[in-house]
């Protein structure tokens, strides 16, 4: 009998994502929504990255470290959304095996790539609130380099092992996956194997780098506010939190939503729940970014308003040139 079942399981060569597929009638409005934030989230994490490239005043490791997280926030947004909009739009939501898992690990690769890098991030301000004279010595640009290298080649490795053992389970002929995407708990909830070691896995890997990364963060910070409440004014206590608040708010959502939806037994897997947490790291966070790392920071607004003067420049100058020719 167990033979038969794998036999009868173990082909399966596509599923079918269900998406908001019990709200039929809300599918055009979604359509819209999700094509007008994609196109926000590229234009916004596009304009940062590009405003710290193009001015060398702004090539510090805290810019440098923000300009690395708008290019991941473009690439894990863009592992999910494009195809969400293309099935949202022609109502074809069968996506092949091999997709599945190559967006799954993409996605799992993207997000442990952010828990470190925003890890780094809170390091980086530690050592600017609390060693300042030590600070260029300590985030080296070729320190810096470093850390980048090593943040983006090593958080791919793990998802490598991890997203094979997963595409090695058997599941079931209802391959109808009641999410928007290829995520790992619903493909664990369609499984009709024993998926208890790869959950076992899970944890431990989310302990490793979730909760490690977590950790980090959570210690950098507890010596930043230690070293501010140490600060005699109430203006530099102020000024030097301030450096530090964007990346706070950041942290906050992007842990609050990823821990609270991955570290949790399979069973209780909620289809609605996971699709509401699921919205708010892939859409909310890569959209608002930008906004919170560059509200307030006057020297980026500065460099930005420059460099967008500069660019309507040699357009008109463009511009010009072909009517000229004309």
């Amino acid at each position: 009998m167990e033979e038969l079942t794998a036999t009868n399981t173990s082909h399966t060569i596509q599923f079918t994502i269900l998406c908001f597929s019990d709200l039929p009638h809300l599918q055009l409005p979604f359509f819209i929504i999700f094509l007008t934030i994609y196109l926000n989230i590229i234009f916004g994490n596009t304009a940062v990255f590009l405003t710290i490239v193009f001015d060398s005043h702004l090539h510090t490791p805290m810019y440098i470290f923000l300009s690395n997280l708008s290019v991941l926030d473009i690439s894990y947004t863009s592992t999910i959304l494009p195809n969400l909009i293309f099935m949202l739009s022609t109502k074809h939501k069968i996506i092949s095996r091999i997709q599945c898992f190559t967006q799954l690990f993409f996605f799992l690769g993207f997000t442990c790539t952010e828990m470190t890098l925003l890890a780094v991030m809170a390091y980086d301000r530690y050592v600017a609130i609390c060693h300042p004279l030590h600070y260029t010595l300590m985030m080296s640009p070729s320190t810096c380099l470093v850390m980048l290298i090593v943040i983006w080649m090593v958080t791919f490795l793990e998802p490598i092992s991890f997203t094979v053992l997963v595409s090695q389970l058997y599941f079931c002929s209802t391959n109808e996956i009641d999410h928007f995407f290829c995520d790992l708990n619903p493909l664990l909830k369609l499984s009709c194997s024993d998926t208890t070691h790869v959950n076992m896995i899970s944890y431990i890997l989310g302990v490793l780098v979730g909760m490690g990364t977590f950790g980090l963060t959570s210690v950098s910070y507890v010596y930043i506010v230690n070293n501010i409440m140490n600060i005699q004014s109430v203006a530099g206590r102020h000024k030097t939190f301030s450096t530090c608040v964007s990346h706070l708010t950041s942290v906050l959502l992007f842990y609050g939503t990823t821990l609270s939806l991955y570290m949790r037994p399979t069973s209780m897997y909620s289809p609605k729940q996971d699709k509401f947490y699921s919205l708010l790291y892939v859409i909310l966070i890569p959209l608002l970014n930008p906004i919170i790392y560059t509200l307030k920071n006057k020297q980026f607004k500065d460099a930005f308003q420059k460099n967008s003067i500069r660019f309507l420049y040699f357009l008109s100058r463009v511009s010009n040139h072909r009517l000229n020719i004309i």
